[in-house]
């Protein structure tokens, strides 16, 4: 017999991981004695990531999470209102628990997104479209995010708590008449199950998805001039994807303005001579397309061998080249205490693009927020979602599609 407690429902607890326990919320539900599920993981942007092998049988119950070339799986019994089991992730295991609760507040704000999707070469992407409150047609813009596994919002595994930044940006463009598709890069998010392993990823890939979701738009009645809006990495995604498509206006946030080598090399300065000059070694070497096999340890975060034919792909590309290719209007956006991207890097974009305006934007940072130009402080801001968008930022973004006529006022 099947026992599930209270009801199949969502369940919320954590992974027991040593000194950080890992929130995680668990949703089951069972129609006609077929039981499917997801789990959700907050703090590395996983979303509704759907589980597989789920069985049930007496009290106890079983689940992988398939992740591609790895095994995850959880054991646990039901006793009444929790779950309490092991959680088993490459060989190594951890406690976990979990009590039956349904959260409403957050099941009705995700049932009040709207989402698109996509058919892709490695599965279905999806998006979140947000659509101002009054109208029937608007302009839309496609936001693209930064690097890593950023999810939708803008909010990343690698740096603790939430920002919000491009979850806050749709709403001010929204309240401006400006609708808005964003969407969760391969591996976080709704987007978890496409992800593609770090050997095989390519930057051309960011570029086909952006001009899918160009397309997407393009058939959709509701809009009419699409703007891309490309965040840090997402900058030079949204400037190739934008040549040669239907894209009306190009948005730059926070893009570099050099290539990625000269950007690391550059990022990598604070570090002890000798490492300095062997990243500089192997910069050289994959800026020809070589591979290097030799890495010292304290530099296999940025240069491990599987990442490498990524950052090979990813130099083939120079944003202030690239943009010379744009025929569309562009407008490259700058925080004044940006401590990743720095002005001088906008203004190369700037002085690239053939119809590009610049905007620097007095103490905005790196993830929009206005921030102090000390690195404590600033970096503070990164996990404080109640912060607004800087003052000037929305309000330059209106100014600029408004005088390229992509809004009708």
């Amino acid at each position: 017999m099947i026992r599930w407690g209270h009801s199949p429902g969502t369940w919320n607890g954590e992974i027991e991981v040593p000194g950080q326990p890992l929130k995680i919320k668990l949703t089951f539900t069972d129609d006609s004695g077929s039981t499917e599920g997801s789990i959700s993981i907050p703090v590395q942007s996983v979303e509704d990531f759907s589980l597989s092998t789920i069985k049930l049988a007496d009290n106890q119950v079983s689940f992988e999470m398939p992740l591609p070339g790895q095994k995850v799986n959880f054991t646990g019994t039901v006793k009444s209102d929790k779950i309490e089991g092991t959680f088993t992730q490459n060989g190594q295991s951890m406690p976990f628990h979990v009590k039956n609760w349904v959260d409403t507040v957050q099941q009705e704000k995700t049932e009040d997104e709207d989402f698109m999707e996509i058919e892709t070469n490695t599965g279905k992407l999806y998006s979140s479209i947000v659509t101002p409150e009054t109208g029937e047609k608007f302009p839309v813009a496609l936001i693209i995010p930064g690097s890593g596994p950023t999810d939708r919002n803008g909010n990343s595994p690698g740096i603790p708590g939430k920002n919000n930044s491009l979850k806050m940006l749709p709403e001010g463009l929204a309240e401006k008449g400006i609708a808005s598709l964003r969407y969760d890069k391969r591996g976080a998010g709704k987007n978890l199950e496409a992800v593609i392993s770090e050997e095989e990823m390519r930057f051309d890939q960011f570029v086909t998805d952006a001009n899918q979701w160009i397309a997407e738009l393009q058939k959709d009645e509701r809009f009419t001039d699409i703007i891309v809006i490309g965040h840090s990495q997402g900058s030079l995604v949204g400037i190739i994807a934008a040549q040669d498509s239907a894209a009306d206006a190009f948005i730059s946030i926070a893009g570099a303005g050099r290539s990625i080598d000269q950007v690391l090399s550059e990022q990598l300065k604070t570090l002890p001579e000798s490492l300095y000059k062997e990243s500089e070694q192997i910069l050289v070497q994959l800026s020809q397309g070589k591979t290097v096999d030799n890495i010292s340890d304290q530099l296999m975060s940025v240069f491990r061998p599987s990442v490498q034919p990524f950052l090979i792909s990813w130099m083939d590309y120079n944003p202030a080249e690239e943009i010379k290719q744009l025929t569309i209007p562009a407008l490259i956006i700058n925080g004044e205490n940006d401590l990743q991207v720095s002005v001088r890097d906008a203004e190369m974009l700037a002085e690239a693009g053939p119809d590009a305006k610049l905007l620097l934007i007095d103490k905005m940072n790196h993830i929009l927020k206005k921030a102090p130009a000390d690195k404590d402080g600033n970096i503070a801001t990164y996990s404080d979602p109640t912060l607004p968008l800087a003052d000037g930022l929305v309000q330059g973004i209106i100014k600029f599609l408004d005088t390229t006529n992509r809004i009708s006022r």
